[in-house]
């Protein structure tokens, strides 16, 4: 069954299986790898994409239940304020470290940013959340996402 995503503000029409999560719609069909595959039980956050304007795992996501929704990925975030922001304090306090996970952290970074413009550590703890790490680099998270409302500040 063909049904048309309007992912990053382009429309696109896509043929997946029944039960196709958006996020193998994204990477195999659409070849949009920046959004990662992590644990596929929505547990580790690396899937994170936004979902009309909600930080939504993409490997729970059903594509078929998507059709009319707004969905935005890693690949566009950097056009909108807090997305360029965020890009910017990553790569000035050097958060990556192997890097696996960041896209569904900055894609989390950014719509807390979009709710909260000056967040507290403790609405960043509640909204990175289930964004999980292996390398450990939270405090440099946090420590880019406070960078990234002092940006927005201007």
């Amino acid at each position: 069954m063909t049904i048309s995503l309007k992912i990053n503000g382009a429309l696109k029409e896509v043929d997946p299986a029944p039960g196709t999560p958006l996020l193998w719609v994204l990477r195999e069909e659409l070849a949009m790898t920046g959004t990662k595959f992590g644990c596929g039980v929505a547990a580790c956050g690396a899937c994170t994409v936004h979902i009309d304007g909600v930080a939504e795992r993409s490997c729970q996501a059903l594509a078929e239940d998507l059709e009319g929704s707004e969905i935005t990925t890693i690949e566009a975030i950097g056009s909108s304020p807090a997305g360029a922001a965020v890009q910017k304090a990553w790569t000035e306090l050097d958060v990556v470290q192997c890097g696996y996970c960041q896209s569904g952290q900055i894609m989390s970074a950014v719509k807390l940013l979009n709710d909260i413009a000056n967040p507290t550590d403790q609405d960043i703890d509640d909204y990175m959340d289930g964004n999980a790490c292996r390398c450990a680099t939270y405090v440099r998270i946090r420590a880019a996402i406070h960078r990234a409302a002092d940006i927005m500040e201007g």
